[in-house]
């Protein structure tokens, strides 16, 4: 007698925190080390209740949530301002199993933009909701509401202020502009740009994948957008395909770049097509994605494939990264390109 059984694979966490320019005289300071414990703290939980059996929905949800409370990320409290000094959030929470999806974009006032995602897909006949309707929606779900000043820090407002006095228009989370390129080297050593990537010139999103026990996966995605952005902008992140993307059948996917960019490429979902179309690797996907499709310094994505696979693939110089597997020790975590 054959015994035909297959054997699912161990289930896991990744996450990301943004990516961009390092600053390389940075690399050894007590900044990188708080961004690399709060990354492994958030993998460990993730670990544990995957390991307790939860949900990629669940797991992927809380990682992001957490992301969002930590001020060291665009996302949540500590997310960058508006060119008229307000916050507007984005987030989107897509389950592989049947892809549902739910999304939020602009809001000022849910403490977690993620958790009114979730609710959104989980009680709504609708995909997407914007502005004060999203945050209406999410306190008539019993989501906490906060005053818009809660999200702000001295740390962003300073962002804000640097960008509209370089009169760089956008300051986009890379380093692409010769404007930033030239003036932001007369601030270092200032602590608030100290960080082992450039915050003031880092992609501001954060983002989980995970592939549970019963097989499913899911990815979660939230971000405060970009410093100095016009009103009403809103980037990839609450855009099913564009940002965020998850199918049982290939990847669980969520990206961290300009926005724009991975717009017009669909490129979460192009990582699933490739897959499913192509019959490409998970590597190879994200290969062709990340290096080939997406312009040089546009960011990066975390995908887990349905097969239990991990890639972190990015085209700038680096990106808060991380992931961790049931019963296989300590989280990995990573900030350079040559880790």
């Amino acid at each position: 007698m054959t015994d035909t059984t297959i054997a699912r694979p161990a289930p896991v966490l990744a996450i990301h925190g943004g990516a961009g320019t390092l600053t390389r005289g940075a690399m050894n300071t007590e900044q990188e080390a708080q961004y690399r414990a709060a990354l492994a703290d958030i993998l460990r939980v993730g670990q544990a209740q995957l390991a307790a059996g939860a949900s990629a929905v669940d797991v992927v949800v809380e990682a992001v949530r957490q992301l969002e409370e930590c001020e060291l990320f665009n996302a949540g409290k500590g997310a960058v301002y508006t060119a008229a000094g307000t916050h507007e959030l984005d987030a989107c929470v897509m389950d592989g199993h049947g892809c549902r999806a739910g999304a939020v974009a602009g809001v000022s006032r849910t403490r977690n933009p993620i958790l009114a995602a979730r609710a959104v897909m989980e009680h709504s006949a609708h995909l997407l909701f914007v502005g004060a309707a999203a945050d209406e929606f999410a306190a008539r779900h019993g989501l906490e509401q906060v005053e818009p000043s809660w999200f702000g820090t001295p740390h962003r407002l300073e962002q804000l202020r640097r960008a509209q006095q370089l009169q760089s228009g956008v300051l986009r989370d890379h380093d692409g502009q010769e404007l930033l390129a030239r003036d932001v080297s007369s601030l270092r050593g200032d602590a608030r740009v100290s960080g082992p990537i450039d915050e003031l010139t880092k992609f501001g999103t954060v983002g989980a994948v995970a592939l549970d026990a019963a097989g499913h996966l899911a990815a979660a995605t939230s971000t405060g957008g970009m410093t100095n952005k016009q009103v009403g902008r809103v980037g990839d992140t609450p855009l099913v395909g564009a940002g965020t993307y998850a199918n049982d059948v290939t990847v669980a996917v969520s990206c961290t770049g300009t926005g724009e960019l991975f717009i017009r490429a669909c490129a979460a979902h192009d990582v699933s097509a490739l897959m499913e179309y192509a019959s490409l690797s998970l590597a190879e996907a994200c290969e062709r994605v990340v290096m080939q499709k997406l312009p040089p310094d546009a960011g990066g994505l975390i995908a887990v494939s349905a097969r239990g696979e991990v890639c972190l693939p990015f085209n700038s110089e680096g990106m808060y990264r991380g992931y961790a597997r049931v019963a296989a020790g300590e989280p990995v975590v990573a900030v350079f390109r040559s880790e």
